[in-house]
């Protein structure tokens, strides 16, 4: 059979996916439920692309990193803008269906959690909303030792000859970012330096603060909507979301803004 827009997309099976669990069903159910699965495959694609920025970077490929930073930081838009449609549903309306949602919470959401760790957002605790031995459990511990994007930064910075200090590049893998005040120095030399790597980190910088703003919305979104409600599944609601407001992916680069 000819391949077609349908099948090719797999069409049929995608609008089967959006299964309201309200009786009799709510109305705004089913907003809910497609912005949350469309969230899922941004997620998926977020993954893929800072994939490849973490290969550019180790390659010393700076215009490929800038293309794809250019198409992530339009991603972040895209998804600050989805949480426009999302508050178009009022508190009374999700309370509608909310009970419906049981155990489940976006704190499970694996790939949120993955797009934290590959940004060096590295928190074990947060294993522990995924059940042990469970493939997304296992999937969050590799990404928990593995490199984060910023190490990848470092392999780029070392190549324009910056000399990445051994505290760094030994660091656990299961340790957050920090700020470290010589790479500020280095980072600064080559922003006065050299154009295209100006570009470079104004885009990191850009990106960084799209998800802070993604981050913000998304809190004042739930605090609209619940209030100081406990969070779905258990969770720990807006208190807990509030604490990672206006973290950091790449601090250095926030860092020497009072310096250029």
């Amino acid at each position: 059979m000819a391949l077609t827009y349908a099948s090719y997309l797999k069409v049929d099976d995608l609008l089967k996916l959006q299964v309201p669990k309200s009786e009799p069903e709510q109305h705004d159910e089913l907003l809910f439920i497609t912005i949350h699965q469309v969230y899922e495959l941004w997620f998926k694609q977020m993954l893929h692309e800072l994939g490849k920025v973490a290969g550019d970077f180790d390659r010393g490929d700076t215009f490929g990193a800038i293309a794809t930073l250019k198409r992530l930081c339009t991603i972040m838009k895209t998804l600050v803008g989805q949480l426009d449609i999302l508050e178009t549903m009022t508190p009374l309306s999700f309370s509608s269906f909310r009970d419906r949602l049981e155990s489940s919470s976006g704190f499970q959401s694996v790939q949120f959690r993955e797009f934290e760790y590959v940004l060096g957002y590295k928190r074990p605790d947060m294993l522990k909303y995924h059940a042990e031995g469970g493939e997304g459990r296992l999937r969050l511990e590799r990404k928990l030792r593995e490199p984060s994007l910023v190490d990848h930064f470092y392999n780029f910075l070392a190549q324009h000859g910056v000399d990445v200090p051994d505290a760094l590049r030994k660091k656990d893998a299961e340790q957050p970012n920090v700020a470290d005040e010589s790479m500020q120095d280095e980072i600064l030399r080559l922003y006065k330096s050299r154009g295209e790597l100006q570009i470079l980190f104004e885009l990191m910088t850009d990106f960084d603060e799209g998800l802070q703003e993604w981050r913000y919305r998304h809190v004042k979104l739930v605090e609209r909507a619940i209030g100081n409600k406990k969070g779905s599944g258990g969770s720990l609601g807006v208190d807990f979301l509030k604490r990672s407001l206006f973290l950091s992916i790449f601090p250095d680069l926030w860092a020497i803004r009072h310096r250029l």
